[in-house]
């Protein structure tokens, strides 16, 4: 029978890394191993407080499953309506996949009937600061093909005016975090596209986001924290161009293969993204990365030291499919 092993861990971060909700100096983490017959699998979460999640709180959650998973009675499609969409389930997920496709000898991407993931580009994530701290940091990664700036509201044509007077060539994204206002939005966006920005996540709260709707998108708009599983699809599209993948939202690489599918089957382009973990994270990510739009996998870029045999970042600014050492 199956042994669950479920634990915390913190890595500290390369610098303060800032958003329109706070700044911080290290991330939390939950890591899941599912252990049968000499071999282990193994997946992690990102707990957010967001979602109203803790490190606590989602062992909690892998722990109401441990009977369950460790009788046998619980596998991994089970798993799906056993425990809710989020960090806790995500790691289990991932683990259950990891341990599958080292049972069979295979990777993941074959047990789910995938092609062959290849390397793809990754943005580099500039966090919320002064336009001319925001201006330096990107100086210091002019080298990246893909620069991600996380935004607040009131300055934030400021902030990006200077890093686009730094970058002139360099696509940027930016991100609000559900930091603006709705009259805010066009405005905003409409001076993003003259600066050539190709896309906004989540420029208004989850509770405003109806109003999407109702305005010109002259730069696409992205839903980040307004969708997490293939259910939201129904009610985002008209007012979101594009949804953002986290695993840690969809609750798992079970869900996100779902929600990717539901999003393309609408009509809406996919982003893949993540929270700020480590490669054992970012590796089922790369799976579901395949053909997006734009990938935002960064998060080891951002630790001050990833995991052993974590993923590669290459100097074209790519992250490449995991090794079967690493995950899946």
């Amino acid at each position: 029978m199956p042994r669950l092993k479920a634990y915390a861990e913190t890595w500290p971060l390369r610098e303060v890394f800032t958003i329109s909700r706070g700044s911080r100096t290290e991330t939390p983490v939950v890591v899941c191993e599912i252990e049968q017959d000499g071999v282990r699998g193994w997946g992690e979460g990102q707990p957010n407080p967001r979602y109203d999640e803790t490190q606590e709180s989602a062992l909690a959650e892998i722990e109401a499953v441990r009977a369950g998973l460790e009788s046998g009675a619980l596998g991994r499609i089970g798993l799906q309506s056993a425990m809710k969409a989020g960090a806790a389930r995500n790691a289990v997920d991932c683990a259950f996949w990891d341990l599958e496709a080292k049972k069979a000898g295979k990777r993941v991407w074959e047990l789910a009937g995938l092609p062959q993931p290849q390397p793809v580009t990754t943005a580099y994530t500039l966090s919320v600061a002064s336009p001319a701290e925001m201006a330096a940091a990107a100086a210091r990664n002019a080298h990246r093909p893909l620069i991600k700036m996380k935004l607040t509201g009131e300055g934030d044509l400021d902030r990006v005016r200077a890093v686009r007077e730094v970058l002139p060539e360099t696509p940027i994204i930016v991100d609000a975090n559900e930091g603006w206002e709705i009259p805010m939005v066009e405005c905003f966006a409409t001076e993003l596209k003259k600066l050539q920005v190709q896309l906004v996540e989540q420029p208004l709260p989850q509770a405003d986001d109806a109003a999407l709707a109702d305005v010109a998108h002259p730069v696409p708009f992205c839903a980040d924290e307004s969708c997490h599983t293939s259910g939201d699809i129904a009610h985002l599209k008209g007012r979101y161009d594009v949804i953002n993948i986290k695993l840690d939202k969809t609750g798992g690489l079970t869900e996100a293969l779902k929600l990717r599918q539901a999003a393309i089957d609408v009509g809406m382009d996919v982003m893949v993204g993540c929270m700020v973990a480590t490669s054992l994270s970012m590796a089922p990510g790369v799976l579901v990365a395949q053909g997006a739009v734009v990938v935002d996998l960064d998060g080891p870029l951002l630790l001050a030291k990833d995991r052993d045999m974590g993923l590669t970042y290459d100097e074209s600014g790519q992250v490449h499919p995991p090794e079967a050492a690493l995950w899946g």
